[in-house]
Order: C-alpha cells, then sequence, then structure tokens
C-alpha cells in the first residue's frame, strides 16, 4: 500500500484540469489518503472491488494495486482516455471499466468485497435508490466506502468563490446564487476566485454555452445517515471534517458547530464513512 505523499499529491494536483488524463492521475495518487483512512479505521482492502462512480478511473487503479478484481463504473465514459490508458501503462490486467448507472448496476447480488462511492452521491438523481443498489451488489460482510460533503458547505455547494468572501449559497440560495454565478462567469470573471481552468462556469461561458446544475442530491448529514440506514448499511466509521475557518474558532464551540443539526451541514467539508453490509 502506497504511503501518503504530500507533496506529490500537491504536484499533480495543481495540473489536474489540464487533461481528464492528468486529473485521473492526480485521483490516482490521492487516493492514498483513502487507504490511510480506511487502515485507521480497521478496513483492509481485498477480494473483488466495485468503484460505483469512477469518473476519469484513476482511484480504480489504486484498488487494482491491493485487490483481486476491479471494476470500474460511471454514466459517462470519462474513463477511455485516462483510466483505460493508465491502466495499460501499468500493465494491471485484473482491471476494467464499464459504462453503467450506478442507480441500476449490472451485477448480481453480492458480487462484490468492496464498494467505493467517492464524490459520487451528491450527482445521482435517485441516491436512496444508488445507495441500495450498492448494498445489493455487496456481500454479506463486505464494506463499502463513502465519501461526500454536505451541500450548505463551500466543498459541497459546489459553485465558484466570490473574491470578495461572501457565502453566497446560504445568503440568497442555491437556485439563485447558481444563476448568479452562470450570469459572473460571462460577463464579470473577474469577480470569481478561481483560474478559468479550474471554473467549470468560464470554461463553458467561453465556449459559449449554458452551464447546468449537476448537484442532483443535496447532501445533509442526519438524511445521509438514514438513507445508509434504509439501504442495509451499518455505519463502522463516520469522519466529519471540519472546514479550515471553523477549526480556527475554539475547540469546544467546534465541536458543537460540528456535532448541531442546525449548523453541520455549514461547518463540515468533507464526510467519509465506512460501512458494512452484516
Amino acid at each position: 500500500m502506497r504511503v501518503v505523499d504530500n507533496a506529490l499529491i500537491k504536484e499533480h494536483a495543481d495540473r489536474r484540469f489540464r487533461s481528464e488524463y492528468d486529473y485521473a492521475l492526480f485521483e490516482y495518487y490521492r487516493s492514498a489518503k483513502v487507504f490511510a483512512h480506511l487502515a485507521h479505521a480497521g478496513g483492509r482492502i481485498g477480494g473483488r472491488v466495485l468503484d460505483a462512480g469512477c469518473g476519469g478511473g484513476g482511484m480504480p487503479l489504486s484498488f487494482a494495486e491491493e485487490a483481486g478484481f476491479v471494476v470500474g463504473i460511471d454514466l459517462v465514459n470519462r474513463f477511455g482516455q485516462a483510466g483505460v490508458s493508465l491502466a495499460r501503462e501499468r500493465s494491471l490486467r485484473n482491471l476494467q471499466f464499464l459504462q453503467a448507472d450506478g442507480q441500476a448496476l449490472p451485477f448480481g447480488t453480492g458480487a462484490f468485497d468492496w464498494v467505493f462511492s467517492h464524490a459520487v452521491i451528491e450527482h445521482v438523481a435517485d441516491a436512496p435508490r444508488y445507495l441500495r443498489e450498492c448494498a445489493r451488489v455487496l456481500r454479506h460482510g463486505g464494506s463499502m466506502y463513502l465519501s461526500t460533503a454536505p451541500y450548505l458547505s463551500f466543498a459541497g455547494a459546489h459553485l465558484p468563490r466570490l473574491k470578495v468572501p461572501v457565502p453566497l449559497h446560504l445568503v440568497v440560495g442555491r437556485r439563485l446564487s447558481f444563476a448568479t454565478f452562470r450570469f459572473l462567469a460571462r460577463h464579470a470573471e473577474w469577480t470569481l476566485r478561481e483560474k478559468a481552468d479550474e471554473n467549470s462556469f468560464i470554461k463553458i461561458a467561453r465556449a459559449n454555452g449554458t452551464k447546468h446544475d449537476d448537484l442532483l442530491e443535496l447532501v445533509r448529514i442526519e438524511r445521509l445517515r438514514g438513507q445508509i440506514g434504509a439501504a442495509g448499511l451499518r455505519i463502522v466509521d463516520e469522519d466529519l471534517y471540519v472546514t479550515a475557518t471553523f477549526r480556527r474558532l475554539p475547540a469546544a464551540l467546534t465541536r458543537w458547530l460540528r456535532d448541531s443539526p442546525l449548523t453541520q451541514d455549514i461547518v463540515i467539508g468533507h464526510v467519509q464513512y465506512l460501512l458494512a453490509k452484516d
């Protein structure tokens, strides 16, 4: 198992938007952090693994170095120019990519020992159905890794950031803030903090296209916990990562903000679960 190399991860993070290939390579190196988290939580990757939303295919490459057989699926074939090429370069013969819908997985019940879902569920139209499908293809005694971000947090909102630090989505709501950023990307991109090559709003506007909102599941921690249980999965470990802005506050206040249903969806920028199917 690779150790976390933050310098290497940053190196590839800086050029991840150049191409789908570069982004997949970044995901490949960043996956060491997922492995480290799972090891700390008591999870050990092995057997048959499904990545139920693999994007460009970088993370399945890492799984294939640890497991017996790996399948990466995605609704859109982003992996064709990235994951497939990287797997060929590394002579990985235990890795397969398929274009498939995570809400209707083309696999038999109990087909996998592990299911991975990294930053996927917020882009799924029917999150409960997606989780039920992940649980269905997972064998009894199998494990699932799930990561996402609450939609009220900066990270989970999947919106650009203004140079003037105003949490627009909290002030005016998602629909109006999304429309505002779409307007700014076309007519006043100088007001936005991200570089053009890191901002899909600007890239699409420059191509004279229309940015559509692909945040289909508005993730909230309490609701997600209920959806996990309803799918027949048990939470083994839950890691709620508070964003840096709120970590600067006194520790007791930070913990209260993290744990309170009133505020946790704003202050938590990332959540990771180790789940089990008993």
